[in-house]
């Protein structure tokens, strides 16, 4: 191997050990730290480490995968708690939601829900101040915002943002007109369509971490 192939190949594992240490510490200020958007984690992550190689910079699906290792390791204890508690919230507000078909989505549906995590809903209406004021009839205060979601490179509207509490969870529902039940935006994660979850399909969820819990206790007692 000539010493330009070597310099080539040690520096190639250099990047991917970097890559592999921001992933972990992006994961690791993501769990403790509430941090939600994965580029300002991955930033951060970079400047604790003093990593100033913008090539070891992970993708948002490696710290998604160094994420779910992480609570794996740390929380393994109280996690899937917490994300059965948004589970069984985000039912109950999908069954008070219906009119505006409610999907759930984010990390409660994709079961990295932790302590910080907001029950996230995408709800469709084609008048978005019928869902504000559907919430203020039922005596739910509610602060807005606006959210971008990105279709493709040069589609990327905004869209409403009603934020609540109820029983002590943060709600965040984004508004999108009723057409865009057949267009999902795109994942923040992997480029893809994001993944939505119909009330039947989050019970369906529900029901199978009562088997995994069920499994776990039987394995536990047989010891």
């Amino acid at each position: 191997m000539s010493r330009g192939e070597h310099h080539r190949i040690h520096a190639h594992d250099r990047v991917q050990r970097n890559r592999l240490r921001i992933a972990q510490e992006a994961a690791r200020l993501m769990s403790e730290h509430g941090i939600r958007d994965f580029h300002h984690a991955k930033l951060k992550a970079a400047e604790r480490l003093g990593i100033l190689d913008t090539q070891a910079l992970p993708r948002n699906l490696e710290i998604e995968q160094a994420l779910r290792e992480h609570q794996r390791l740390f929380h393994a204890d109280s996690q899937p708690q917490l994300l059965r508690q948004r589970r069984e919230a985000a039912v109950g507000a999908m069954r008070f939601l219906a009119r505006f078909e409610p999907r759930l989505v984010g990390a409660v549906l994709e079961g990295t829900a932790d302590t910080h995590s907001a029950v996230c809903l995408h709800v469709f209406s084609d008048d978005p101040a019928a869902v504000e004021l559907y919430l203020r009839e039922h005596g739910v205060p509610v602060e807005t915002q606006v959210r971008r979601l990105r279709y493709n490179r040069d589609e990327q509207p905004e869209y409403p943002v009603l934020l609540f509490a109820a029983d002590e969870l943060p709600f965040d529902l984004t508004v999108l007109p009723r057409d865009a039940l057949r267009r999902a935006p795109m994942d923040r994660t992997d480029d893809r369509p994001m993944r939505r979850a119909a009330l039947a399909q989050v019970e369906i969820l529900l029901a199978e971490d009562d088997n995994d819990e069920f499994e776990q206790c039987l394995s536990a007692a047989l010891r």
